[in-house]
């Protein structure tokens, strides 16, 4: 087994622009799978949940950073829908195929609540209309000093911030590495699943970024499957 004391990140498949589409958006299903898998949605939904009751929210709006194909941000929409609740969720990504995929997947199942925009996460503006920014698997594609700014941009969220993402371990590698293989055909994502356990961060290095990033108090715990969820919660 390779040493994992340390981060190693290379670029992943799904990062480079000259990807073939039919080849993105296999890897796009194939992620979705993984993520359903994984009940990524189901943390983000539980703090929004929590987050909505404590605070006695009616109408809130969330904002879905790094979106890819959608799969959180349209698990989201979807449950606002069948529990009643007012909730607006837009995607931000700055991949045109991945924006264009989750945009007809939101068109099929009918859902309203939901939009989709290619955005530029790292270099756009956020404005501070947003009651929630999301953020899911996509802090480990990104170098130490993106990720503290980032989560400084996430913090003009109204109410809340919260980011899922995995945990750099051995078990989290071997789960990456035939997990992929059992629930996705997709080379693109057998290759990037254990680079990206790789790449991931430990929570004490995630601890250390937020609070560099003024997330001072942040929550941050390891859920399976060897995931961490970091939540914020405005003063």
């Amino acid at each position: 087994m390779m040493d994992l004391s340390r981060r190693h990140r290379e670029d992943e498949i799904m990062d480079q622009p000259g990807l073939d589409a039919i080849e993105h958006q296999a890897a796009l299903s194939g992620l979705g799978r993984v993520n359903w898998w994984s009940r990524t949605a189901g943390q983000i939904w539980s703090f929004l949940e929590k987050l909505r009751r404590e605070r006695k929210l009616n109408h809130f709006r969330v904002l879905d950073l790094a979106c890819g194909g959608g799969d959180v941000t349209l698990a989201l929409a979807r449950r606002a829908r069948s529990a009643g609740i007012p909730l607006t969720v837009h995607g931000w990504d700055r991949s045109t195929t991945a924006v264009a995929y989750a945009t007809e997947r939101s068109e099929r199942a009918g859902l309203q609540n939901v939009e989709f925009f290619e955005r530029d996460v790292l270099n756009d503006p956020i404005e501070q209309s947003y009651d929630v920014i999301a953020c899911t698997l996509f802090l480990h594609h990104l170098e130490q000093d993106q990720v503290e700014s980032l989560l400084r941009k996430m913090s003009a969220a109204k109410q809340a911030v919260i980011v899922d993402d995995l945990c750099r371990s051995r078990f989290g590698y071997l789960l990456a590495w035939f997990g992929t293989r059992i629930l996705t055909r997709s080379p693109v994502v057998h290759t990037d699943g254990p680079l990206s356990v790789r790449a991931a961060f430990t929570t004490d290095e995630i601890e250390v970024m937020a609070k560099s990033a003024g997330l001072e108090g942040a929550r941050i715990r390891r859920h399976w499957p060897e995931r961490f969820s970091l939540t914020w919660v405005q003063p």
